[in-house]
């Protein structure tokens, strides 16, 4: 496998990214090649520092960089030499199997929408955000960013994308599908989703899990292993959950330290602390998929430290090994394009939830 990691993406550069990489290298033999595109004087002073040698290893020059005041589209047209540019025409030529960045998340869907087109069946892209569930682990959001405006058509065949990536993935059997909505009631929604549920419920016949609308707190709790919404909302979603950890986890250390009494308690605690720290960071699972993309493309977080970018690597190696993309393709044929059967009363084909 080959990957080309955009090393300038980022808060701080090539130094998170780097480190990642010599994680991710010692983690992952099925990476043949990693890519480090960037700067070669800065790359290879950071290679020096951390002491990282492996022939694994090829840096590509890449003189410019999109920063985070740039517009998307116009830092893809007008800065043709970025990392994430040049990382992106990798893919586009053959010379990479996947990108990997942490950098202008709208400037990497940009790249990956206008230099490697869409798959056949997909109108827009969309990006895939693990969030830790409490049912079984992990539940996807989709879209988290990609879309500000989605039509109908484009949240069916969101929905099918993140259904295909956690069935093969994480071998699900027949993950389960939610529709982001108001309320659980078929009855709720806008006319957006309300449309998508009808043609979501549809699709049951033909072996979709559709559990029907959930509410922003099922992302959490309930056994849904894929959400679907616009980018708009889904963003905002995103945004909100991480607002609200990281203020819960500073009011949480405000009151631990409020006393030497607690501060005791709060020691005795650090392993049960660390374990949930463990489970709700971002860090633990790296990146996102952009899914519909005619590439393998991970988005990670922007703040991202080397674990961080060592698991963004580990989701580039496991879309690569399971073949997603001719997947997506597969479901889009087998959903979209096929007949679907006389099921006579919708509301008696039931969903059924199986998680593997």
């Amino acid at each position: 496998m080959r990957i080309a990691l955009d090393a300038m993406g980022g808060d701080f550069g090539p130094v998170p990214n780097l480190a990642g990489a010599a994680l991710a290298l010692a983690a992952y033999p099925q990476i043949s090649t990693l890519y480090l595109v960037g700067r070669p004087d800065e790359l290879r002073a950071e290679l020096a520092r951390i002491g990282l040698s492996d022939r694994r290893i090829e840096i590509i020059e890449a003189t410019e960089v999109v920063d985070m005041k740039d517009s998307a589209v116009n830092a893809i047209r007008r800065k043709k030499n970025s990392s994430i540019a040049v990382a992106t025409d990798m893919v586009r030529d053959g010379r990479a199997d996947a990108v990997v960045s942490a950098g202008h998340t709208g400037a990497a869907v940009a790249a990956s929408t206008l230099k490697l087109r869409t798959l056949q069946g997909i109108d827009r892209a969309g990006i895939l955000t693990p969030f830790p569930n409490e049912a079984h682990g992990v539940c996807y959001l989709i879209d988290a960013g990609a879309n500000v405006d989605s039509r109908p058509e484009h949240l069916v065949q969101q929905a099918l994308m993140g259904w295909t990536y956690v069935k093969h993935v994480h071998g699900k059997t027949n993950p389960a599908v939610g529709l982001m909505s108001n309320g659980e009631e078929d009855s709720k929604g806008n006319d957006v989703t309300k449309e998508v549920f009808a043609r979501l419920a549809a699709m049951r016949p033909l072996g979709l899990n559709f559990t029907g609308n959930i509410e922003g707190r099922d992302l959490l709790a309930s056994p849904v292993d894929v959400a679907v919404c616009d980018g708009f909302v889904g963003n905002v979603l995103l945004k909100g959950c991480e607002g609200t950890a990281k203020a819960f986890a500073r009011a949480l250390k405000a009151e631990l330290t409020a006393s030497v009494w607690r501060k005791l308690l709060a020691a005795l605690l650090k392993p049960a602390f660390r374990g949930v720290h463990t489970k709700m960071s971002y860090e633990t699972y790296g990146g996102s998929p952009l899914l519909g993309v005619n590439g393998v493309t991970i988005i990670a977080h922007g703040s991202s430290n080397a674990t961080a970018i060592k698991n963004a690597l580990r989701m580039a190696v496991e879309s690569i090994s399971h073949r997603v993309n001719p997947h997506i393709t597969e479901s889009v044929e087998r959903f979209l394009h096929s007949p679907i059967p006389p099921a006579g009363n919708l509301a008696e084909a039931t969903p059924v939830s199986t998680h593997a």
